[in-house]
């Protein structure tokens, strides 16, 4: 078939030519400032935007106006759901009408790329609040993560959103760190799973999943944002880069880089971490964004770049072909180096060629391309808010209980604390109420989202009182509570964290903490209705693990909700009372006695408690750990051989048995213990987990297949590697409640592995 673009010979304009023709056929047409418009964001209304983006206001440079930059088109459109509370037809039909503007201003009627954050779900405003990604988590289960992706990614491309700013890939190192709330968990193998299942789902429906931050973000030294980074090359091999491993396989199709320095060189101008690991040796084609303002931050923050111009050539020459949110040392800066001869034409052909190859693989490019998006989009629907309740439902974590909980028939209850009656209190910092909505007070959230008070009226006789807000209060409240507790027949304690970004709230990014005390004057709290002599059920909606050793063995029960969004408090309801049996499973660990103490369980055999130190780190809750009100029986962990080919797979069987009079749910964890290797390997890690419902009286077998790679690790030559001998799998209910432990041998010939290894096991459910 000839078209109107072969005939006239503009190849690029034509959907049935190869993409790389298409975009080759574009690039040689463009001029300089055309190739370097596409290299930005704009965003429009930056100035009127709260502080969603570190010293956003002290970075802001007024750009053009849109119709001066539309003359030469438009990289990307930064937030445009995302920047004010605006209502879902409103901001569609105004994205509508700019992108008309865009495409009729330049020659080439290119339209730009849109991008949003959607860690909670879609940042705009009467968007689902999903739960945090600590809840996606202790779900274990990415099968439905994946769903929940679906879901997100759908509303995206419905209003002409084409990227989006998720998943979070950090594995928590620090829980101090406030941004342990976006991350999914402390272990490589459940955040890179999960990820990867999120990254799975959004892209299903057209929308490109950027990983976040890449790479070593979290290990910023004492846990303080955008900190430097110490960090060995084999920690980052084997646990921070794994997920991203994942979720490049899962087809993620963007990167966005870590603010951080690592060992005094900034990822943003970094080559080696951008280039030369991410495009060589994992071959990744897709585009690298620019955290917000991290091309800036090289001569502002780091000290590295002597202004915007050097700031761009070296970000540029690392491999970030967009710089985010808006026009600046990618602009006039850029334009200076290549006229000046210090920035090679070919490093912005380079970048070009990966915007324009992605923007033809979502018909950018293509002549029908139409900006019209569907305006009549509910952004919570029914079946979002199903899917939301879903997540929230099988992700509650139940701690402890001696046996007060469920509570069942209608009680008298005492409902007290910070978090209890505050709908903010499901949702953490990327939530658009927090994120954007707080600084439009007079807005309301957009979203329906009950409180844990009015989500238990619904089943029980409730006293509602404060105790203390989450930071500060009196005395005189915490009398009240304690006086509504003794009336009550149980009191249910609601605390935890107020979620908010750079210094307004105690979790979130920029909201670090020097140790991981309850907040405020809630211990205080906590102490005070345990006096009472009450039964005492902590309920914790926070964005971190607290320490709560002190009060641990006079606790009638604690259940763990994280952030878990708009449904949270039905799900939590449902648990408390019995019509949920919970099935959570905690995605990092609690710690123990010292609170300032910044390990998780991944550490070699003298990160444990040892005789060399007077420091115990043993957590209080260990990573894995959570507890149901039906106990699944164990019956038999069996491998098939006792060799396990070095090349190949060995398959363990395990045996469960629902014994009880409801339905239950098991997570089996599989966990790899190696006794001799070449360098100090953790005592134990998660090579394999899957969550397993059994009805009452059922049994069911679950066959996990396991390749010999899931045992690789970085040796002293710096490579990965499969050793011969002796190693151990373990298998149980958590890393701390191991129900059997199988001896294995790998035999034949020690490998080396890289990034096309089997990075997950394969499982069997029986029925």
């Amino acid at each position: 078939m000839t078209t109107e673009a072969t005939t006239s010979g503009e190849l690029w304009r034509d959907p049935s030519v190869a993409i790389a023709d298409r975009v080759r056929d574009l690039m040689a047409r463009m001029t300089v400032r055309e190739k370097v418009a596409q290299l930005y964001g704009v965003w429009v209304g930056i100035d009127s935007a709260g502080e969603v983006a570190p010293h956003q206001h002290d970075l802001i440079v007024e750009p053009p106006s849109l119709d001066d930059l539309s003359r030469h088109g438009i990289g990307q459109l930064t937030r445009v759901f995302g920047t004010r509370p605006i209502a879902p037809d409103v901001g569609a039909r105004s994205l509508a009408r700019t992108q008309r503007q865009i495409i009729a201003g330049n020659r080439f009627r290119i339209p730009a790329m849109v991008h949003e954050e959607c860690l909670t779900g879609l940042a705009a405003w009467q968007a689902t609040v999903y739960p945090s990604p600590l809840c996606w988590g202790a779900t274990f289960e990415p099968d439905l993560v994946r769903r929940m992706g679906e879901h997100i990614g759908r509303s995206m491309r419905r209003l002409g959103v084409h990227q989006g700013l998720a998943p979070v890939l950090d594995v928590a190192r620090d829980l101090r760190w406030g941004r342990v709330e976006e991350s999914i968990g402390e272990d490589p193998h459940l955040v890179g799973t999960i990820g990867a299942a999120y990254v799975a789902g959004v892209e299903s429906a057209g929308v490109v999943a950027t990983l976040k931050h890449f790479a070593g973000y979290s290990l910023s030294r004492a846990g303080r944002n955008m900190a430097p980074v110490s960090i060995g090359s084999r920690e980052l091999a084997d646990v921070i880069l794994p997920p991203f491993e994942m979720a490049l396989r899962a087809g993620a199709r963007s990167v966005m880089n870590s603010y951080t320095s690592n060992d005094g060189v900034p990822v943003a101008a970094d080559p080696a971490m951008l280039t030369d690991l991410l495009r060589g040796e994992y071959g990744f084609t897709g585009t690298v964004v620019a955290d917000y303002f991290a091309v800036a931050f090289l001569y502002r923050l780091h000290g590295v770049a002597a202004g915007r111009e050097d700031s761009a050539a070296q970000a540029l020459a690392a491999g970030i072909d967009v710089e985010l949110p808006t026009v600046d040392c990618y602009g006039e800066p850029l334009l200076a180096e290549i006229d000046a001869g210090r920035v090679d034409l070919a490093l912005v052909d380079r970048a070009l060629e990966r915007v324009l190859r992605q923007k033809c693989e979502l018909g950018l490019l293509d002549p029908d391309f139409s900006p019209e998006p569907d305006t009549d989009v509910n952004l919570d629907d029914p079946a979002s808010r199903a899917m939301a309740r879903e997540v929230a439902e099988r992700s509650v974590v139940l701690l402890r209980n001696k046996g007060v909980l469920p509570l069942t028939g209608k009680r008298r209850i005492a409902v007290v604390g910070p978090r209890a009656d505050d709908p903010a209190a499901m949702m953490g910092c990327y939530a658009f109420p927090l994120h954007v909505g707080v600084h439009h007070p007079d807005v309301p959230i957009g979203v329906e989202a009950p409180t844990v008070v009015e989500a238990l009226r619904a089943d029980h006789d409730v006293e509602f009182a404060l105790g203390c807000p989450v930071q500060g209060g009196t005395d005189e409240d915490i009398a009240l509570a304690v006086e509504a507790a003794r009336q009550a027949e149980v009191c249910v304690a609601v605390l935890g964290d107020q979620a908010g970004l750079f210094g307004g709230g105690t979790s979130g990014e920029g909201c670090d903490v020097t140790d991981l005390v309850l907040p405020g004057r809630q211990e205080e709290l906590l102490e005070a209705l345990i006096a009472t002599g009450t039964p005492v059920v902590l309920v914790l909606l926070s964005g971190r693990p607290y320490e709560l050793f002190r009060q641990i063995d006079r606790l009638s029960a604690v259940v763990c909700g994280f952030y878990p969004g708009e449904e949270g408090a039905a799900a939590l309801a449902g648990v408390l009372s019995g019509r949920i049996n919970p099935s959570g499973r905690l995605p990092l660990s609690f710690p123990g006695a010292g609170s300032a103490q910044p390990s998780t369980y991944l550490t070699a055999p003298l990160g444990a408690r040892s005789e060399v130190s007077s420091v115990d780190p043993t957590p209080l809750f260990s990573f894995g750990h959570g507890l149901s009100y039906a106990p699944v029986t164990w019956v038999a962990v069996e491998a098939d051989a006792a060799e396990w080919p070095a090349d190949g797979t060995c398959r363990l069987v395990t045996t469960l048995r629902n014994d009880n009079e409801i339905s239950t749910t098991e997570v089996v964890q599989i966990y790899l213990h190696d006794p001799v290797a070449e360098v100090a390997r953790p005592v134990q890690q998660l090579i394999g987990a899957v969550k397993v419902d059994l009805a009452p009286g059922q049994t069911r077998t679950v066959t996990a297949v396991l390749h010999a790679d899931l045992t690789s690790y970085t040796g002293r030559a710096g490579h990965r590697q499969v050793d011969l001998g002796e190693v151990e799998l373990r298998v149980g209910r958590s890393s701390a409640d191991v129900h059997a432990t199988v001896a294995l041998t790998l035999t034949g010939s020690a490998s080396r592995v890289g990034f096309d290894r089997t990075l997950v096991p394969e499982f069997e459910i029986g029925s």
